[in-house]
């Protein structure tokens, strides 16, 4: 079968394609194939995208040469100026991070994103993953197929090593950048790539190909656990999310960890280390009942509330928030994507504001409340635990006040102050964003 064959038959039946295009020897390969392609198969939709890290002073030029190769190819080409913060994660992993994202916002609806990683990135991938320690999961290294945020990423030259490719691109006089900073063994799979992966090739000329014959099986290991846990998991989802405990308890560890591994995956997390599990276990999961454990993955936590652990985006505190809502009261957008509230002819019914009473919504209240319906008071903390509301929650549930006085927390409950009264109330809807 030629390569064209191949490749149209990794393509796995898509025909609207956006190619990352870096303008080095892989990614320029993969779209002259494409376009080669194209040539055959008209109903083959390409475009290109180039991801401007700022990395490097050349990186205008290699912007200009992706620009004159797509426009000699008659191939649309999108660029986009992306910042690199590498101070948390380190360079590698922020630019990645940086160009997936760019990527996602680019992708239109039926489109696949189509990369040129290839038979020895796969065989560096699964090196690096057995430095970290990781289990079968990480050691399947990358699949041909998989998904970005419901898109198809497909990567069809995982079987092509990098000498084919070369071979590919002197043929047809293929020209192409060469990014200075590959040459930098400070960086993990540059040192892979220059230094050990030669020896490796050296001593035995298959290894490549034997590596990635591995990663399929840990790949294959790793979809039959899939099939065999999706009952038990399933079991243990709530609606919300989030992870039931009490059945975890009676399973062996193995079990346990695999479940917990799942859940994470299903909830769009990077998978933990096997410390990391330990540490969700005894730290989160079997901590104190009083107590609100959470422990950090990426840019998530983990939160246990009751009986269930949650997983959930890191938001700043909005405890020092005031919003300031004044007349003719139009829709209020809130922070951090938590809605817009309104008056409306639905919601929670609550007395108007004098002319004197200032309107705010906060995020934040302490002290002793009495809320309609209730011939006591009783601590703002407490009606959060009455009305089960997790630790979380709480800061991001707006709280209506006129002046300094708690009217509402709305959704929730309504205090005396905040009681309606006839001819002078009002409707307050949040309209929370899906």
């Amino acid at each position: 079968m030629s390569q064209l064959a191949t490749l149209n038959e990794q393509l796995a039946g898509h025909q609207r394609l956006l190619v990352a295009y870096s303008g080095g020897l892989d990614s320029t390969v993969l779209l002259h194939q494409l376009v080669q392609l194209r040539d055959t198969h008209p109903q083959l939709q390409l475009r290109a995208i180039h991801i401007h890290h700022g990395l490097s002073g050349n990186a205008d030029s290699w912007l200009q040469h992706c620009q004159q190769q797509c426009q000699q190819w008659q191939l649309p080409l999108l660029s986009e100026r992306v910042q690199v913060d590498g101070s948390d994660k380190g360079i590698e992993a922020a630019a990645r991070d940086a160009r997936y994202a760019a990527f996602r916002r680019h992708l239109q609806p039926g489109e696949a994103l189509v990369v040129a990683q290839h038979l020895d990135d796969q065989c560096e991938t699964l090196l690096l993953a057995l430095k970290r320690g990781s289990g079968p999961a990480g050691l399947a290294a990358m699949p041909a197929v998989t998904a970005l945020d419901g898109h198809p990423l497909l990567r069809p030259l995982l079987n092509q090593s990098r000498q084919q490719l070369e071979v590919w691109a002197q043929q047809h006089q293929l020209s192409w950048i060469e990014d200075e900073s590959n040459q930098d063994v400070r960086y993990e799979r540059n040192f892979l790539r220059q230094q050990v992966a030669p020896l490796l090739s050296a001593r035995w000329p298959h290894f490549a190909r034997s590596v990635a014959r591995s990663a399929a099986l840990c790949a294959e290991q790793e979809q039959l656990l899939d099939e065999l846990l999706a009952e038990s998991l399933a079991a243990l989802v709530q609606p919300d999310g989030s992870l039931l405990i009490a059945p975890l308890q009676p399973l062996s560890e193995a079990r346990r960890y695999a479940i917990l591994r799942r859940w994470i995956g299903g909830q769009g997390g990077l998978m933990p280390s096997r410390d990391a599990l330990q540490r969700i276990w005894h730290e989160v999961i079997n901590s104190r009942e009083d107590a609100s454990p959470r422990i950090r993955l990426g840019d998530y936590e983990i939160r246990r509330y009751r009986q269930a652990i949650y997983w959930l985006p890191l938001y700043p505190s909005l405890r020092e928030c005031v919003l300031t809502w004044q007349a003719p009261w139009q829709p209020l957008t809130l922070p951090q994507q938590l809605g817009v509230i309104s008056v409306d002819q639905q919601g929670v019914t609550l007395r108007q504001p004098q002319a004197d009473e200032a309107v705010s919504v906060r995020f934040a209240a302490q002290g002793e409340v009495h809320i309609v319906g209730r011939a006591g008071g009783r601590a703002v903390k407490k009606l959060w635990q009455e009305f089960a509301i997790p630790v979380w929650q709480r800061e991001r549930t707006p709280l209506l006040f006129y002046g300094e006085q708690l009217i509402a927390a709305l959704g929730v409950f309504v205090t005396r102050e905040g009681s309606p009264q006839d001819n002078h109330s009002w409707c307050i809807n949040w309209r929370k964003e899906q």
